[in-house]
């Protein structure tokens, strides 16, 4: 082993990490101070702590004195109020103080189930066909993430098999869900871009790896097409060259896990964040970070710096809520996805993000949706489809009251809605069950 990694240990453990929970100096949020020996992905590692508990980040100051990192966060519930449950406060003094990476991993990985990797070219309907294979084959759709940005989809999925409620350990059967899952990511003619990987619990963290699976789809340049979006998050990057930094800037509409997902990526692109400052408020967000690349060097290129202005826009545009947002929340069954994400296809709704969860026999599923042109979905198609879900099943978050102009041919993400009413499996191989 490497003395330095061991000289590294030996400085944290003699150094253990200080965390102070304050509920009494802010009137509106919960303060938490972090200090501990700074390592590369140290603040990352805080922030997803704090993100994956659903704290909303209001503020953040954020410094790097030699080895020393020192942060403050003002968080909140999802409510707006101060977190005050012992139970979330305690988990964050232990996880903050023992090891934020280790617990992390720990959390991430718990449950019996087959982890789904899907990244590929954007099109209609492809979640719809791809729940459609796995309830053919007889496996069930635990958990899963899905993300679509810039004509790229990425999926995280945790599947089970429906007979035992286990984990899928036959290799013929991993081989052949694999097999026809790459039919249904090449359906559109795209050989290359189609990329599966199917594995056991391992620790992981959903949102990293979707950030991961989008940037290796290159979903940080745009294409020719797709029109720039008036209201995309500015992003600056500049020298500060009497501190030897690079300054980076970034202004957006806030929303939840905002902070993560920009930490995140300059994180996973090396460079180290030594000063920052994030402030929220009237929906929108700031924030600055004074960094350098890993080697210790600020950016010295143009080219270097476009690169990291692109990827930072596309980290934020990722997870950016466009769209109507549906709620489902109903008793967990075999095939629920395959047969909402018909209806939603069926109704020529288009979705551009969606979360699926289930928990003790219910399911609890969230659905970004636009029209297939990514304009505004019609208020009457959502009432036809409650009527056909049911409206106690199906909710709507936030605002269809905006007819959409007529339909036009754009080139924009299409990856959930479908143009097409019908489409038969045998073109994914699918000519009869294997379940």
């Amino acid at each position: 082993m490497d003395d330095g990694d061991e000289y590294a240990k030996l400085i944290r453990r003699m150094n253990s990490p200080r965390v102070v929970i304050d509920n009494d100096a802010s009137e509106h949020a919960t303060v938490i101070k972090v200090d501990t020996v700074n390592r590369h992905g140290t603040l990352l590692e805080v922030v997803q702590v704090l993100t994956d508990l659903n704290l909303v980040i209001t503020k953040a100051y954020i410094s790097r004195d030699g080895v020393w990192f020192m942060d403050v966060f003002y968080v909140t519930g999802n409510d707006g109020n101060k977190a005050e449950d012992e139970r979330v406060l305690n988990y964050i003094q232990k996880a903050l103080e023992i090891d934020a990476s280790v617990v992390n991993s720990i959390r991430s990985s718990i449950g019996e189930y087959t982890s789904i990797e899907l990244s590929g070219t954007d099109r209609p309907g492809l979640l719809s066909d791809v729940s459609a294979v796995l309830t053919d084959l007889g496996c069930n759709v635990v958990n899963a993430e899905i993300w679509t940005h810039n004509a790229r989809a990425a999926a995280v999925m945790h599947i089970t098999e429906q007979s035992t409620g286990s984990a899928i350990e036959d290799p013929k059967r991993l081989s052949l869900i694999k097999e026809l899952l790459s039919n249904v990511l090449r359906a559109n003619g795209n050989f290359r871009s189609a990329i599966i990987c199917i594995s056991s619990p391992e620790e992981t963290h959903t949102g990293r790896r979707l950030h991961q699976m989008m940037f290796a789809a290159r979903d940080f340049e745009k294409l020719e097409s797709v029109n720039e979006n008036s209201t995309g998050p500015y992003v600056n990057v500049s020298d500060c060259a009497d501190r030897d930094y690079t300054v980076v800037t970034v202004r957006c509409i806030d929303r939840p896990k905002l902070l993560f997902d920009t930490v995140f990526a300059l994180t996973d692109m090396q460079y180290e964040v030594f000063h920052g400052t994030v402030i929220t408020g009237r929906k929108e967000a700031y924030q600055e970070y004074y960094i350098r690349h890993v080697d210790g060097l600020p950016i010295s290129s143009e080219a270097e710096r476009q690169r990291v202005t692109e990827c930072l826009e596309a980290a934020i545009e990722r997870r950016s809520s466009e769209g109507l947002e549906l709620e489902m929340c109903t008793d967990d069954r075999f095939g629920l996805l395959s047969d909402i994400t018909r209806i939603l296809r069926e109704n020529g709704l288009s979705i551009r993000r969606a979360e699926i969860s289930t928990k003790d026999g219910k399911a609890k599923d969230s659905f970004f949706v636009t029209d297939v042109s990514g304009d505004p979905v019609d208020p009457k198609i959502v009432l036809l489809i409650q009527q056909q879900i049911g409206k106690t099943v199906l909710h709507v978050r936030g605002k269809s009251n905006v007819l959409p102009e007529s339909p036009k041919e754009t080139p924009r993400s299409f990856l959930f809605g479908t143009l097409f009413r019908c489409r038969s499996f045998q073109n994914f191989g699918l000519i009869k069950s294997y379940s």
